[in-house]
């Protein structure tokens, strides 16, 4: 699939994207007591959002906020009570397979399989996405990620924080043209931090599209071109990073952030 493709489509699209989780099942005593049945919990509200093409795009909020909910709808974890999404073009439900092939996604959570070695991970990956002989992108990550010397080390005997990188190296293994981020940096050393920067804006820089999830709300102002925030499943602020910090009259991004998200009355959606 060629650039000019990916150049004339957006590279996320949400459209009126609404998440409600099932309620509890109610017990015995609930239903013969009369208690009401509990509507569940809606995460998302009418979440509409477009991402460009090759932007380094920032998406922030408070804990609970829905933030994982729609990165998990974008990636097909989660299905949308209601509302269209796309990776590419590429309809997240009825275009399964070319959106999955489109998109990396590094999860907040470290999961891994502590039967194999790095290497072996990264080549497994690569064969869900149908890559042979894919070794040589596998040590360009490796290096950029500071994890040559521990390509043949079995997972379970890596650090948490080299379990993480090793996360980022199976979400960058495909080459996908849109990879998001959810908290990558939480709980890493700083050498990490500042390894995984440089080798994203790399990405970024050679065309990449970047969804940046994450609480160190200095890394967002420094790399994010636009930023959304989301409060209580809504999408509260939608603007250049410049344009959010000039209109709030923060300081820097953080004091922003604190001022919009205490701010019932604020609306700022015009990116």
């Amino acid at each position: 699939m060629s650039q000019a493709f990916f150049i004339a489509m957006s590279a996320l699209t949400l459209e009126h994207i609404s998440k409600i989780y099932a309620p509890r099942a109610r017990g015995m005593l609930q239903a013969l007591s009369g208690t009401p049945k509990n509507q569940g919990f809606q995460a998302l509200n009418d979440v509409s959002l477009t991402v460009e093409y090759g932007e380094f795009f920032g998406l922030l909020g408070p804990n609970g906020a829905g933030k994982t909910t729609l990165i998990s709808i974008l990636a097909g974890l989660a299905s949308a009570t209601s509302g269209t999404a796309s990776v590419c073009g590429h309809d997240v439900v009825s275009q399964f397979k070319q959106s999955r092939r489109s998109l990396g996604v590094v999860p907040q959570e470290i999961v891994y399989d502590p039967f194999f070695t790095v290497r072996e991970t990264l080549r497994l990956q690569s064969g869900y996405f149908g890559l042979r002989n894919n070794d040589d992108w596998i040590d360009e990550i490796l290096a950029n990620l500071g994890l040559s010397d521990k390509a043949e080390t079995n997972m379970r005997a890596l650090s948490g924080g080299m379990k993480r990188r090793v996360l980022v190296a199976q979400a960058l293994v495909h080459r996908p043209p849109v990879i998001i981020l959810d908290e990558p940096t939480a709980g890493v050393d700083v050498d990490l931090r500042r390894t995984l920067w440089e080798f994203i804006s790399r990405l970024n820089k050679e065309g990449h599209t970047i969804l940046l999830t994450t609480h160190y709300l200095e890394e967002a102002e420094a790399l994010c071109g636009r930023i959304a925030m989301l409060k209580h499943g809504h999408i509260v602020a939608l603007d250049t990073t410049q344009a959010l910090l000039a209109r709030v009259g923060g300081t820097d991004l953080e004091d922003a952030f604190v001022r919009i998200m205490h701010d019932d009355d604020f609306t700022g959606v015009t990116a």
